[in-house]
C-alpha cells in the first residue's frame, strides 16, 4: 500500500452547497407561491441558455435580482420556484438569447456562462448550486414545451416543477440523467483519458451515461471496457455531483482494474493511458514538466483523483 500524502486543504465540490429549502410539498400551493413571489425580499437568478447575468459591483458580482430589476430585462419565461433562503423566495427566470445580448456591453452587468463563473470563482458556492438548479430546470422547459404523448402544447405548473398537457392531461416531470464517472486503478497506476474538447494537457476520469435497467456498478464496468478496453472488478462509490450541462447527476466511483492492455474507442476518447502515482501527483499540483494537468476543483473528477492519491490503492489490493 502506498503511503498517504497530504495535498493541502480540500476545496468544496462544485454545485453541491445548495442552501435552499426546496419545500417541495408546497409547490402545489398556488396561494403560497404567489405570496412569496410578490414579497419585496424575493430574489431571482436570470439565465439565458448557458449564460447567467451578474450585477457588477466593482470588486464582486451579485447574481440576485429584485423583481423590479428583473422586469427591466423584459419577458421572463418561465419563472421557476427554486426554494426558500431563510424564508425568502428564490427563483430562476429564463431570458431569450436576443434579450441578453442587448445588455452584454453594459458595464453594470457581467454576462458569463456558468462553467466560467464556477471556475473563476465569481460567485459563492451557495449561489452556484442554486443557479445550477435553475439552469437545469430552464433547459428542461425550453425542450419540453410540447406534450411527448400527443404533441399538444404543455404548460408549466407547480412553480415550474411540472408541465401539464391540457389536451390529453398527461403530467410531465423533469428528469436527471445519471452519469458514472470513475477512476480505474491497480496498485500504483490509474487510468486517465482525454477528449478532444478538453483543455490542452488535461487528463481526466472516464465517464458515460447509465443505461436503462443497469446498475451503477455495471455502468462503471461497461463504460471503462467500452472506452478503454479495460476489464474491471470491484466498484466503490465515492460521491455525487449535480452537473447542469445540461442536467446530469455525476456518480463518482473508484473501480478495480483487472486487465492492463488499453484499446481506445476513438469515437469517445482522443487518448487514454496508465499513469504512475508520482506523475499524477505532479499533474494534480500543476508541477508536471510537460504541463499535463488534472481537472479543476469544480469537477468531481478532481476529487476522485485526489482521493486515490491520498488513500493509496483505495483498498483494492
Amino acid at each position: 500500500m502506498s503511503p498517504r500524502i497530504d495535498l493541502g486543504p480540500k476545496p468544496g465540490l462544485g454545485y453541491t452547497a445548495n442552501p435552499l429549502d426546496r419545500v417541495s410539498e408546497r409547490r402545489t400551493d398556488s396561494t403560497f407561491l404567489a405570496a412569496i413571489a410578490s414579497e419585496n425580499r424575493a430574489r431571482l437568478y436570470l439565465i439565458a441558455g448557458e449564460s447567467v447575468i451578474l450585477k457588477n459591483r466593482g470588486d464582486t458580482f451579485d447574481p440576485l435580482f429584485t423583481r423590479t430589476e428583473a422586469d427591466a430585462f423584459g419577458a421572463l419565461e418561465p419563472t421557476i420556484f427554486l426554494g426558500l433562503a431563510e424564508g425568502t423566495g428564490r427563483f430562476a427566470a429564463g431570458l431569450s438569447a436576443s434579450t441578453i445580448e442587448t445588455f452584454r456591453d453594459d458595464d453594470q452587468f457581467l454576462i458569463k456562462d456558468l462553467r466560467s463563473i464556477a471556475t473563476q470563482g465569481l460567485v459563492g458556492p451557495d449561489h452556484l448550486a442554486a443557479i445550477a438548479e435553475g439552469k437545469a430546470l430552464l433547459h428542461w422547459h425550453a425542450r419540453h414545451q410540447f406534450c411527448a404523448n400527443c404533441g399538444a402544447p404543455s404548460r408549466p405548473v407547480h412553480g415550474g416543477w411540472r408541465r401539464d398537457c391540457a389536451k390529453c392531461e398527461v403530467e410531465h416531470f423533469p428528469r436527471t440523467d445519471p452519469v458514472v464517472i470513475m477512476l480505474a486503478s491497480h496498485g500504483e497506476r490509474c487510468l486517465l483519458g482525454r477528449q478532444a474538447r478538453f483543455a490542452p494537457g488535461m487528463w481526466s476520469c472516464l465517464a458515460g451515461f447509465v443505461e436503462p435497467g443497469e446498475t451503477i456498478e455495471d455502468a462503471v464496468r461497461r463504460e471503462t471496457r467500452e472506452e478503454a478496453g479495460i476489464s474491471c472488478g470491484r466498484v466503490k462509490y465515492f460521491a455525487s455531483q449535480p452537473w447542469p450541462f445540461p442536467m446530469s447527476l455525476m456518480i463518482g466511483a473508484h473501480v478495480e482494474a483487472l486487465s492492463a492492455d488499453i484499446v481506445i474507442d476513438r469515437t469517445e476518447l482522443e487518448d487514454a493511458r496508465w499513469f504512475e502515482r508520482e506523475e499524477v501527483i505532479a499533474m494534480f499540483l500543476r508541477e508536471h514538466p510537460d504541463g499535463l494537468t488534472t481537472p479543476p476543483p469544480i469537477a468531481i473528477a478532481h476529487h476522485i483523483i485526489r482521493a486515490w492519491l491520498e488513500d493509496g490503492d483505495y483498498g483494492f489490493d
